[in-house]
Protein backbone atom coordinates (compact mmCIF):
# COMPACT_ATOMS: atom_id res chain seq x y z
CA UNK A 1 0.00 0.00 0.00
CA UNK A 2 1.31 3.19 -1.58
CA UNK A 3 1.44 5.79 1.63
CA UNK A 4 0.79 9.46 0.91
CA UNK A 5 2.40 11.95 3.00
CA UNK A 6 -0.65 14.64 3.54
CA UNK A 7 -0.23 17.03 6.13
CA UNK A 8 -4.18 17.83 7.65
CA UNK A 9 -5.17 21.42 7.67
CA UNK A 10 -6.22 22.94 11.16
CA UNK A 11 -6.26 26.70 10.26
CA UNK A 12 -7.50 28.29 7.49
CA UNK A 13 -6.15 31.73 6.83
CA UNK A 14 -8.14 34.78 4.87
CA UNK A 15 -6.61 36.79 2.48
CA UNK A 16 -9.55 39.27 2.75
CA UNK A 17 -9.23 42.38 0.38
CA UNK A 18 -5.62 42.89 0.03
CA UNK A 19 -4.12 46.89 -0.89
CA UNK A 20 -2.93 49.63 1.01
CA UNK A 21 -3.23 49.85 4.87
CA UNK A 22 -4.94 53.14 4.50
CA UNK A 23 -7.83 51.93 2.22
CA UNK A 24 -7.99 48.58 4.61
CA UNK A 25 -8.40 51.54 7.28
CA UNK A 26 -11.58 53.23 5.21
CA UNK A 27 -13.11 49.65 4.40
CA UNK A 28 -12.77 48.78 8.22
CA UNK A 29 -14.69 52.34 9.07
CA UNK A 30 -17.66 51.44 6.19
CA UNK A 31 -18.28 47.75 7.30
CA UNK A 32 -18.19 48.81 10.82
CA UNK A 33 -21.05 51.12 10.06
CA UNK A 34 -22.26 49.10 8.28
CA UNK A 35 -22.71 46.22 10.48
CA UNK A 36 -23.88 48.64 13.67
CA UNK A 37 -26.59 50.01 11.55
CA UNK A 38 -27.68 46.60 10.06
CA UNK A 39 -27.95 45.46 13.91
CA UNK A 40 -29.74 48.16 15.16
CA UNK A 41 -31.70 48.82 11.98
CA UNK A 42 -33.22 44.72 12.21
CA UNK A 43 -33.48 44.57 15.47
CA UNK A 44 -35.77 48.17 15.49
CA UNK A 45 -37.70 45.89 13.12
CA UNK A 46 -37.81 43.06 15.51
CA UNK A 47 -39.30 45.20 18.81
CA UNK A 48 -41.47 46.99 16.38
CA UNK A 49 -43.48 43.86 14.94
CA UNK A 50 -43.49 42.56 18.73
CA UNK A 51 -44.70 45.35 20.38
CA UNK A 52 -46.76 47.20 18.06
CA UNK A 53 -50.40 45.56 17.45
CA UNK A 54 -50.73 47.13 14.25
CA UNK A 55 -47.77 45.15 13.37
CA UNK A 56 -49.46 41.82 14.30
CA UNK A 57 -50.05 40.63 10.88
CA UNK A 58 -48.56 37.66 8.81
CA UNK A 59 -46.45 39.92 6.52
CA UNK A 60 -44.69 41.70 9.37
CA UNK A 61 -44.20 38.73 10.96
CA UNK A 62 -42.15 37.42 8.30
CA UNK A 63 -40.56 40.21 7.94
CA UNK A 64 -39.15 40.16 11.46
CA UNK A 65 -37.90 36.38 11.02
CA UNK A 66 -36.24 37.94 8.15
CA UNK A 67 -34.52 40.61 10.37
CA UNK A 68 -33.88 37.68 12.79
CA UNK A 69 -32.04 36.19 9.55
CA UNK A 70 -30.12 39.18 8.31
CA UNK A 71 -28.57 39.28 12.22
CA UNK A 72 -27.15 36.05 12.30
CA UNK A 73 -25.61 35.98 8.76
CA UNK A 74 -23.78 39.59 8.96
CA UNK A 75 -22.68 38.50 13.00
CA UNK A 76 -21.43 35.13 11.25
CA UNK A 77 -19.67 37.14 8.56
CA UNK A 78 -18.87 40.72 9.15
CA UNK A 79 -16.82 40.48 12.70
CA UNK A 80 -14.46 37.87 11.28
CA UNK A 81 -13.94 40.20 7.88
CA UNK A 82 -13.18 43.45 10.53
CA UNK A 83 -10.56 41.14 12.02
CA UNK A 84 -9.15 40.07 8.56
CA UNK A 85 -9.78 43.96 7.06
CA UNK A 86 -7.45 45.08 9.68
CA UNK A 87 -4.55 42.52 9.90
CA UNK A 88 -3.88 42.23 6.52
CA UNK A 89 -5.22 38.88 6.53
CA UNK A 90 -6.43 36.12 9.20
CA UNK A 91 -6.45 32.64 10.76
CA UNK A 92 -9.24 30.65 11.92
CA UNK A 93 -9.46 27.43 12.92
CA UNK A 94 -10.47 24.71 10.13
CA UNK A 95 -13.83 23.81 12.67
CA UNK A 96 -14.76 27.13 13.35
CA UNK A 97 -14.41 27.65 9.42
CA UNK A 98 -16.55 24.74 8.54
CA UNK A 99 -19.28 25.96 11.80
CA UNK A 100 -18.55 29.99 9.80
CA UNK A 101 -20.22 28.31 6.56
CA UNK A 102 -22.56 25.82 8.25
CA UNK A 103 -24.47 29.26 9.44
CA UNK A 104 -23.70 30.98 6.10
CA UNK A 105 -25.52 28.07 4.73
CA UNK A 106 -28.43 28.19 6.94
CA UNK A 107 -29.31 31.80 6.84
CA UNK A 108 -29.45 31.88 2.97
CA UNK A 109 -31.34 28.93 2.47
CA UNK A 110 -33.98 30.03 5.02
CA UNK A 111 -33.75 33.69 2.85
CA UNK A 112 -34.35 31.83 0.12
CA UNK A 113 -37.20 29.77 1.35
CA UNK A 114 -39.03 33.10 3.73
CA UNK A 115 -38.64 35.13 0.64
CA UNK A 116 -40.84 31.97 -1.21
CA UNK A 117 -43.46 32.01 1.72
CA UNK A 118 -43.50 35.53 1.76
CA UNK A 119 -44.51 36.12 -2.06
CA UNK A 120 -47.39 33.71 -1.45
CA UNK A 121 -48.29 35.88 0.91
CA UNK A 122 -48.64 38.47 -1.27
CA UNK A 123 -50.34 36.09 -3.69
CA UNK A 124 -53.43 35.55 -1.11
CA UNK A 125 -53.70 38.76 0.11
CA UNK A 126 -54.16 40.64 -3.40
CA UNK A 127 -55.46 37.25 -6.00
CA UNK A 128 -57.56 35.76 -3.03
CA UNK A 129 -58.61 38.81 -0.12
CA UNK A 130 -61.53 37.44 0.70
CA UNK A 131 -59.61 34.22 1.80
CA UNK A 132 -56.39 36.19 3.07
CA UNK A 133 -57.58 35.93 6.72
CA UNK A 134 -58.81 32.41 6.81
CA UNK A 135 -55.74 31.02 5.32
CA UNK A 136 -52.71 32.77 6.82
CA UNK A 137 -53.70 32.08 10.07
CA UNK A 138 -51.35 32.73 13.02
CA UNK A 139 -50.86 28.80 13.42
CA UNK A 140 -50.22 28.29 9.55
CA UNK A 141 -47.83 31.19 9.44
CA UNK A 142 -45.59 30.11 12.78
CA UNK A 143 -45.79 26.36 10.58
CA UNK A 144 -44.09 28.18 7.29
CA UNK A 145 -41.77 29.83 9.23
CA UNK A 146 -40.64 26.62 11.44
CA UNK A 147 -40.37 24.82 8.18
CA UNK A 148 -38.18 27.29 6.58
CA UNK A 149 -35.94 27.12 9.55
CA UNK A 150 -35.90 23.61 9.26
CA UNK A 151 -35.20 22.98 5.58
CA UNK A 152 -32.75 25.73 6.05
CA UNK A 153 -30.36 24.14 9.03
CA UNK A 154 -30.93 20.90 7.03
CA UNK A 155 -29.62 22.39 3.64
CA UNK A 156 -27.03 23.18 5.72
CA UNK A 157 -26.00 20.53 7.55
CA UNK A 158 -26.21 18.12 4.07
CA UNK A 159 -23.89 20.48 2.38
CA UNK A 160 -21.60 20.62 5.46
CA UNK A 161 -21.41 17.06 5.16
CA UNK A 162 -20.69 17.21 1.85
CA UNK A 163 -17.98 19.23 2.58
CA UNK A 164 -16.50 17.34 5.35
CA UNK A 165 -16.03 14.44 3.25
CA UNK A 166 -13.16 16.11 1.30
CA UNK A 167 -9.76 16.22 2.22
CA UNK A 168 -7.63 19.25 3.48
CA UNK A 169 -3.99 19.22 3.44
CA UNK A 170 -1.26 21.68 2.50
CA UNK A 171 -2.45 24.91 0.98
CA UNK A 172 -4.60 26.66 3.95
CA UNK A 173 -5.04 30.30 1.74
CA UNK A 174 -8.39 31.61 1.15
CA UNK A 175 -8.81 34.14 -1.46
CA UNK A 176 -11.80 35.16 0.10
CA UNK A 177 -13.21 37.20 3.39
CA UNK A 178 -15.39 34.07 4.32
CA UNK A 179 -15.71 30.62 4.26
CA UNK A 180 -17.68 30.34 1.02
CA UNK A 181 -18.18 26.71 -0.94
CA UNK A 182 -16.04 27.56 -3.99
CA UNK A 183 -12.95 28.68 -1.87
CA UNK A 184 -13.03 25.88 0.48
CA UNK A 185 -13.33 23.23 -2.75
CA UNK A 186 -10.48 25.01 -4.52
CA UNK A 187 -8.47 24.24 -1.16
CA UNK A 188 -9.07 20.30 -0.90
CA UNK A 189 -6.68 17.75 -2.10
CA UNK A 190 -9.21 15.47 -3.36
CA UNK A 191 -11.44 15.18 -6.47
CA UNK A 192 -14.31 17.62 -5.50
CA UNK A 193 -16.66 16.51 -8.59
CA UNK A 194 -19.17 14.38 -6.74
CA UNK A 195 -19.62 17.34 -4.14
CA UNK A 196 -19.88 20.32 -6.69
CA UNK A 197 -22.53 17.71 -8.44
CA UNK A 198 -24.47 17.23 -5.29
CA UNK A 199 -24.38 21.29 -4.18
CA UNK A 200 -26.00 21.59 -7.87
CA UNK A 201 -28.73 19.35 -7.33
CA UNK A 202 -29.18 20.86 -3.67
CA UNK A 203 -29.34 24.13 -5.22
CA UNK A 204 -32.68 22.79 -7.57
CA UNK A 205 -34.96 22.92 -4.17
CA UNK A 206 -33.45 25.49 -2.54
CA UNK A 207 -32.93 28.43 -5.43
CA UNK A 208 -34.30 27.21 -8.65
CA UNK A 209 -37.66 26.47 -7.14
CA UNK A 210 -38.24 28.88 -5.07
CA UNK A 211 -37.10 31.73 -8.02
CA UNK A 212 -39.58 29.69 -10.35
CA UNK A 213 -42.40 30.41 -7.32
CA UNK A 214 -41.84 33.33 -6.94
CA UNK A 215 -42.20 34.54 -10.30
CA UNK A 216 -45.23 32.42 -11.26
CA UNK A 217 -46.70 34.55 -7.96
CA UNK A 218 -45.71 37.57 -9.49
CA UNK A 219 -47.17 36.43 -13.05
CA UNK A 220 -51.05 35.84 -10.99
CA UNK A 221 -50.34 39.41 -9.43
CA UNK A 222 -49.25 40.98 -11.65
CA UNK A 223 -52.86 39.90 -14.16
CA UNK A 224 -54.70 40.98 -11.17
CA UNK A 225 -53.41 44.56 -10.62
CA UNK A 226 -53.50 45.30 -14.19
CA UNK A 227 -57.21 44.31 -14.34
CA UNK A 228 -57.88 46.98 -11.65
CA UNK A 229 -59.53 50.16 -13.64
CA UNK A 230 -57.94 53.01 -11.67
CA UNK A 231 -54.24 53.66 -11.62
CA UNK A 232 -54.60 54.80 -8.14
CA UNK A 233 -56.00 51.24 -7.56
CA UNK A 234 -53.15 49.74 -9.05
CA UNK A 235 -50.47 51.68 -7.48
CA UNK A 236 -51.54 50.92 -4.08
CA UNK A 237 -52.44 47.47 -4.80
CA UNK A 238 -48.82 46.68 -6.32
CA UNK A 239 -47.09 48.93 -3.27
CA UNK A 240 -48.05 46.44 -0.54
CA UNK A 241 -45.59 43.95 -2.48
CA UNK A 242 -43.03 46.40 -4.18
CA UNK A 243 -40.54 46.19 -0.62
CA UNK A 244 -40.63 42.49 -0.93
CA UNK A 245 -40.03 42.82 -4.77
CA UNK A 246 -37.02 44.82 -4.42
CA UNK A 247 -35.53 42.31 -1.93
CA UNK A 248 -36.08 39.71 -3.37
CA UNK A 249 -34.93 41.04 -6.96
CA UNK A 250 -31.27 42.42 -5.14
CA UNK A 251 -30.88 38.93 -2.80
CA UNK A 252 -31.56 36.63 -6.09
CA UNK A 253 -29.41 39.00 -8.81
CA UNK A 254 -26.30 38.37 -6.28
CA UNK A 255 -26.73 34.87 -5.50
CA UNK A 256 -27.30 34.07 -9.02
CA UNK A 257 -24.30 36.03 -10.06
CA UNK A 258 -21.81 34.12 -7.82
CA UNK A 259 -23.24 30.81 -7.41
CA UNK A 260 -25.53 29.80 -10.64
CA UNK A 261 -24.01 31.22 -13.28
CA UNK A 262 -20.48 32.50 -12.70
CA UNK A 263 -18.63 33.71 -15.48
CA UNK A 264 -15.19 32.83 -16.64
CA UNK A 265 -14.03 36.28 -16.71
CA UNK A 266 -15.01 36.73 -12.64
CA UNK A 267 -11.91 36.96 -10.81
CA UNK A 268 -11.65 36.52 -7.02
CA UNK A 269 -12.00 40.32 -6.53
CA UNK A 270 -14.68 40.83 -8.29
CA UNK A 271 -16.71 37.48 -6.44
CA UNK A 272 -15.54 38.96 -3.23
CA UNK A 273 -17.25 42.55 -3.98
CA UNK A 274 -20.74 40.52 -5.79
CA UNK A 275 -20.50 38.21 -1.80
CA UNK A 276 -20.39 41.76 -0.26
CA UNK A 277 -23.81 42.52 -1.53
CA UNK A 278 -25.86 39.43 0.34
CA UNK A 279 -23.43 38.82 2.99
CA UNK A 280 -23.03 42.47 4.36
CA UNK A 281 -25.43 44.94 2.07
CA UNK A 282 -28.76 42.98 2.22
CA UNK A 283 -28.78 42.40 5.46
CA UNK A 284 -28.67 46.23 6.15
CA UNK A 285 -30.51 47.58 2.78
CA UNK A 286 -34.01 44.96 4.01
CA UNK A 287 -34.91 47.00 7.29
CA UNK A 288 -34.25 50.18 5.22
CA UNK A 289 -36.94 49.34 2.57
CA UNK A 290 -39.37 47.92 4.55
CA UNK A 291 -39.52 51.09 6.58
CA UNK A 292 -39.13 53.71 4.49
CA UNK A 293 -41.57 52.54 2.06
CA UNK A 294 -43.95 51.03 4.73
CA UNK A 295 -46.42 53.61 6.25
CA UNK A 296 -47.27 51.08 9.35
CA UNK A 297 -44.28 50.71 10.21
CA UNK A 298 -42.99 54.53 10.25
CA UNK A 299 -46.09 55.11 12.09
CA UNK A 300 -45.27 52.35 14.87
CA UNK A 301 -41.57 54.39 15.12
CA UNK A 302 -43.66 57.10 15.50
CA UNK A 303 -45.50 56.24 18.14
CA UNK A 304 -42.98 54.63 20.00
CA UNK A 305 -41.25 58.19 19.87
CA UNK A 306 -44.45 59.92 21.30
CA UNK A 307 -44.67 56.96 24.36
CA UNK A 308 -41.06 57.64 25.19
CA UNK A 309 -41.36 61.26 24.92
CA UNK A 310 -44.45 61.11 27.13
CA UNK A 311 -43.07 59.29 30.01
CA UNK A 312 -40.09 61.31 29.67
CA UNK A 313 -41.87 63.71 30.63
CA UNK A 314 -44.31 62.41 33.31
CA UNK A 315 -41.91 60.36 35.64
Amino acid sequence: MQEKNLTEVTEIFFLGFQGSQCLRLFLFGLFIGIYYFTIFGNLLIITLVSTSKNLHTPMYFFISQLSISDILLSTDIVPEMLNVLLNNGGTITFSICITQFCLFCTSVSFECFLLTVMSYDRYVAICNPLRYSSIMTCPYCVKLVVICWLLGFSVAFVTTIMILTLTFCGNNIIDHFFCDLVPLLEIACTETYMVQLEVSLLGIPVVIMPTIIIIMSYVQILSVILRIPSSTGRQKVFSTCSSHLTVVSIFYCSLFTVYVAPTRAQTSTISKILSLFYTVLTPLINPIIYSLRNTDIRKAVQESVNTIIICGNHP
